[in-house]
């Protein structure tokens, strides 16, 4: 004889909170005491070789709104197109670069990072990359951590032959992934939706 199937009704869904800065910014958040300072927040230092720049993103949402409740890790390459990492097998990278950075937005909804414009890297196929930025975007409502890639607007050469570029299927989205230069500093806006929805990638 069957027995009954007993159908439990489905959780109510939640956006994730603010508390990845609590636990990944503790100074941003005005929490003293668990860093000297919070991790990411420095990629270089007096010794590190390269062109020193300024990135600046923002988060935009659907409604062309600024999202100010928002943290940002990245990843690049040092100035030779190296990475620090124990699989970089082609060289030993900067030691006085990270290659890696965590920030919260300010008030204005606004991630600054100081760091090197980073040197090309092979893909897989052997070709070179062009010099780009990873990105990895969480905040609340974003229950998965979004991933894209930042690339530089001065870059026009080698970013016409990049093997992901020229990869994208709509060649009109390539310009939601380049940041336009100002001085030493680039620009970076990162559209969640809408008709300059960033292209994200999934990994």
């Amino acid at each position: 004889m069957a027995q009954p199937l007993i159908r439990l009704k489905e959780t109510a869904s939640q956006t994730a909170g603010p508390y990845v800065h609590i636990g990944l910014t503790p100074n941003a958040c005005e929490i003293s005491g668990v860093y000297p300072e919070d991790l990411g927040i420095s990629m270089v230092n007096e010794k590190t070789r390269g062109e020193r720049i300024t990135v600046k993103m923002r988060l935009i949402d659907g409604a062309n709104a600024i999202v100010k409740d928002a943290l940002i890790e990245i990843w690049q390459a040092d100035a030779d197109g190296l990475h620090n990492s124990p699989s970089e097998m082609r060289g030993s990278a900067d030691p006085n670069f990270t290659g890696w950075g965590r920030q919260a937005s300010d008030e204005n909804g606004v991630f600054t990072f100081e760091t090197i414009k980073p040197g090309r890297t092979p893909f897989p196929d052997g070709r070179f990359q062009a010099p780009h930025i990873s990105l990895w975007i969480v905040a609340r409502g974003i229950n998965l951590g979004l991933q894209t890639r930042m690339y530089f607007g001065d870059e026009e050469a080698a970013n016409a032959e990049d093997p992901i570029l020229t990869r994208l299927e709509h060649q009109n989205r390539v310009p939601t992934l380049i940041a336009p230069r100002s001085g030493d500093t680039y620009s970076f806006d990162i559209y969640l939706q809408g008709d300059r929805e960033t292209v994200f990638f999934d990994i």
